[in-house]
């Protein structure tokens, strides 16, 4: 994979990032202050603040290579091979056992240990 070179966002980019996250903790202040409004007029108005503040930070270098990477790794996951049913199944109930048997034999060690210790301090 060929390694990409960062690329150093200008001095808007960061004043944009602010004026994102500032508007997101204005839209949350405002949620908790209009308290006497319904819940649902306030979450509305959070959300709209929220896809505000996300639309102004994809506006950036940063925002836009968050969202290249996200679609890449959506693509990725895409690829994957997933178990089926089966063998989801299969793979669980040997590790459900497995746990039983070490839990079963660290008992009986735990066991044994106990007793030889009291053997030879009594």
């Amino acid at each position: 994979m060929a390694a990409k070179p960062e690329v150093q966002g200008s001095g808007l980019d960061t004043v944009k990032m602010v004026l994102a996250l500032l508007m997101l903790a204005g839209g949350i202040v405002a949620y908790y202050y209009f308290d006497e409004y319904g819940t649902l007029y306030r979450v509305l108005g959070l959300l709209a603040i929220t896809f505000a503040s996300v639309g102004v930070m994809l506006t950036t270098e940063l925002g836009r290579s968050t969202w290249v990477f996200l679609r890449e790794a959506r693509t990725e996951v895409r690829k994957m091979v997933w178990p089926t049913r089966a063998e989801t199944i299969q793979t669980t109930l040997a590790v459900f056992v497995m746990v039983l048997v070490m839990g079963i034999f660290l008992w009986l060690l735990d066991m044994f240990l106990g007793w030889g210790v009291r053997f030879f301090i009594a």
